[in-house]
Parts: C-alpha cells; structure tokens; sequence
C-alpha cells in the first residue's frame, strides 16, 4: 500500500473511487447508477464485469432487467434468495412491505449477508407455497441432487409466483454433462467450468425444470437488444433467463 493509501481513511477513499468512476457509459440496472465503466472481475479477470457501486455482476444485472420487464417487482412480495447475492438483496429489501429470506448452504471459509440461515434446498423448513419469488442464480450446478432441489424449489413457490432459476448452461450441448465419480478440482474444472461444480447443463435443462412442475420461460434477453444496450448495461450474450412459474 502507497503512502498516500496508508494516510488517506478508507472510507474516504471509497468516496473518491466513487466520485472517480461516476459517468454515463454504462448503467448498472440493479442500483441505477452510471459509471465510466464496469470493472474486471473473474479469475482469470474478464472485463466489464462488476459494477463499481453495487458489485452487480452480469447475471444479477440481468435477472434484475428480466423482473422489471415481467412487473415481477411489487409491495408485499415474500422471496426467498438462495445464494443471496448483495446488490440483489439490497434492492428487494427496499421494497415496501417485503418478507424477505435469504438462504445459503453454510460452507467454512465463506462470510454470508447478515441474516443469511443455513439452508438445504434438497429439504427446506418451510410450508408449501411460502414464497411469491424466489431468486435461485447459479446454485443448481453446485448440488448433487439438482432435481430433488428443483421439486422443493417448486414446492414451496406459491401458484401464480416465479422462481429465477439460472444456471451456467452450454447451449451448443444438446445434453447435460454429469458424473458424479468426478471430484478432483481439476477435472471438474475442464469438464464443468469450476472447481465446485458438479455438472455442466446443456439444453435439456428445461426438461428438468419441468419434470419438477414448473412452466419454463427461456428468455436470451440480449438476442432481443441492441448491441449499445447489450455493453451499457453489462450483460452477457451468452446468458440465458430461466424462470419457473408455478400454476
């Protein structure tokens, strides 16, 4: 750390990053701000990535588009937000009147939102039809037994609610990849993309979220935007919106 780091409080310099990165390239939708640009992110680091005030990624800047467009957003809702991530939780708790639950599967090593309880989405405590939404982004490649997730997932969402259920999915593979003998961190990655998943989905997805009861939308948002949208708003081309209702 610099001279000028270690003189300069924290807090402060938060406030000047921020007021350096204001602008109007791009607009991060989750916490409606304008920034001179996303910031890299990732492992290997990618570009255009986090956004600099909220932490919004692509994805929560996607699903959060996807919500406002379906008029999903309103007073009252009960969520459920597994995995929560900050920028989302931040924004759905701000609604009036909300009921709001975030779960994680507590795993040592990980710091989680205040209020966070450990949570098994293959056997949750809570009554069937308990949530309006439920936000469940990129968890399902993590748990060895996706479809008896996908069933309480289905079970506790109230008839008439969404579920936001989106995964890292390989759109070229017609079936997903999965072996659960699989568990060096290597080859996980080199077959399913990180050390900790479990699979790697292709299109027959859908199908599972609909053995489980669901009524699937699959929603490539950004095939349906320009491409100035697509980069001011941060997104990925190759993320797809997987939302389950619940007749």
């Amino acid at each position: 750390m610099g001279t000028w780091s270690r003189l300069i409080p924290s807090g402060v310099r938060t406030m000047i990053f921020k007021q350096v990165m204001r602008g109007d390239t791009v607009h991060c939708p989750v916490c409606d701000r304008g920034a001179i640009a996303y910031l890299p992110s990732g492992s290997p680091p990618r570009p255009h990535v986090l956004c600099p005030f909220c932490g919004s990624r692509e994805r929560a800047r996607m699903a959060w588009l996807f919500l406002k467009e379906r008029k999903v957003l309103r007073a009252g809702l009960r969520v459920l937000h597994v995995a929560p991530e900050r920028c989302l939780s931040e924004r759905l708790t701000s609604l009036p009147g909300v009921k709001y639950t975030a779960g994680d599967k507590f795993t040592p090593g990980y710091d989680y939102p205040p209020g966070t309880i450990d949570l098994d989405i293959t056997a949750m405590p809570f009554a069937a039809d308990s949530f309006d939404l439920i936000m469940c982004s990129h968890v399902l490649e993590h748990v060895p037994d996706d479809r008896g997730a996908m069933k309480e997932l289905f079970r506790v969402l109230a008839p008439g609610g969404m579920a936001i259920l989106m995964v890292p999915i390989a759109l070229e593979r017609a079936t997903t990849d999965e072996d659960p003998s699989v568990i060096d961190p290597r080859e996980r990655i080199k077959r399913f993309g990180q050390f900790d998943h479990v699979r790697l989905y292709g299109r027959d997805y859908v199908d599972r979220l609909r053995a489980a009861g669901f009524e699937v939308i699959e929603d490539a948002m950004t095939e349906r935007m320009d491409a100035e949208s697509v980069f001011r708003y941060g997104l990925m081309r190759s993320e797809v919106v997987h939302a389950g209702i619940k007749r």
